[in-house]
């Protein structure tokens, strides 16, 4: 257990990354409640909208308690600007923090070989350990070339020291096949593969060193403005930005804590979306809600609290007229 009196060194680091929907911020909630109760942990979250809605998923569930630190990164991939907003807030966590364990989750659609690249700086080299890189996937994908040939999903699966195969339950005859086959054309010599469902994974699958090197020199240039989550919400109290890359539009909203859904209708609108990847927590007249949804359908969960609802879309297109349907759900005030 790490010595808050001491400065962090050699932190056991990993990433868990994958693409749009597969399942990460399952599968970290999972390693949280299976890590050992006496350790200090400390997640690192990276989303490609600038609102930022996993930090309250997580914190709503519980995982923000007195040995777990979460961070959150919005507004694109985190390695954007050479890495500056990335290497901001990972020195405040590790500062904060001083954890036995970091786990970092890039966004679905971000540059892996970069933030790797950042990881491995001179800067953190004392400082981190860098340990087994995993992958999740859906093998379901493999039949669409939206994922295959694209060069993100690619980058995930090659930078993997484990491929996991995630919704192994919603599988069909030839799909684990099929991902084992491409991960020996498209993974990393070594790589290895196992399935899971539910997110569920051992704390084992996460102990090692990774294999992977960032030799080449890897940059991205990305802007540095401040993203839509930092800044204060205007007198209207909704607040509303959008964010563009790698194929695919984010949009995203945030309310002032006053304003309450009206849980029902914010239901009903919700599941007759169609978009690659939704995330939101909501203040309703029945209490506080979190709500995902894949290709798979859309779930809810009931939360501990929030401070404010908050909502981001990720689509080919998001449709225009959904800013007035969200709004027509909100609870009028006395």
């Amino acid at each position: 257990m790490s010595s808050k009196g001491q400065p962090v060194a050699q932190v056991p680091t990993n990433i868990i990354t994958g693409f749009l929907g597969v399942g990460k911020t399952s599968a970290i909630l999972h390693l949280l409640k299976s890590k050992p109760s006496d350790q200090r942990w400390a997640v690192l979250v990276n989303e490609f909208g600038e609102i930022g809605v996993d930090g309250s998923l997580l914190d709503g569930q519980g995982a923000d308690s007195e040995q777990v630190f979460i961070r959150e990164v919005p507004g694109g991939c985190m390695c954007c600007a050479a890495g500056l907003p990335m290497q901001i807030a990972l020195n405040q966590l590790l500062a904060k923090a001083k954890p036995d364990r970091l786990l970092i989750e890039p966004t679905g659609l971000g540059h892996p070989k970069e933030v790797l690249a950042v990881l491995n700086s001179e800067h953190y080299q004392e400082v981190l350990s860098l340990q087994k890189t995993i992958t999740l996937v859906d093998a379901r994908n493999l039949a669409d070339r939206r994922y295959t040939e694209h060069d993100t999903f690619n980058q995930q699966i090659a930078i993997a020291d484990r491929v996991v195969g995630n919704k192994q339950d919603l599988y069909a005859v030839g799909d684990q096949a099929r991902l084992v086959d491409y991960i020996e054309t498209h993974g990393r010599t070594g790589a290895e593969v196992t399935f899971t469902q539910f997110g569920e994974l051992s704390l084992d699958l996460l102990v090692g060193a990774t294999q992977y090197s960032t030799k080449e020199h890897v940059h991205h240039h990305g802007h540095s403005k401040p993203v839509a989550s930092e800044l204060p919400l205007p007198d209207s109290g909704v607040l509303s930005a959008r964010n563009e890359g790698e194929g695919f539009t984010s949009m995203g909203w945030r309310f002032s804590p006053e304003k309450t859904f009206d849980r029902r209708q914010l239901v009903a609108l919700l599941k007759g979306l169609s978009v690659e990847r939704m995330k939101a927590v909501f203040i309703t007249t029945e209490g506080v809600f979190g709500y995902n949804m894949t290709a798979d359908g859309l779930m809810e969960v009931v939360l501990d609290d929030c401070l404010e609802s908050r909502i981001e879309l990720i689509a080919d297109r998001v449709d225009e007229s959904f800013e007035t349907q969200l709004m027509d759900c909100l609870e009028e005030t006395p």
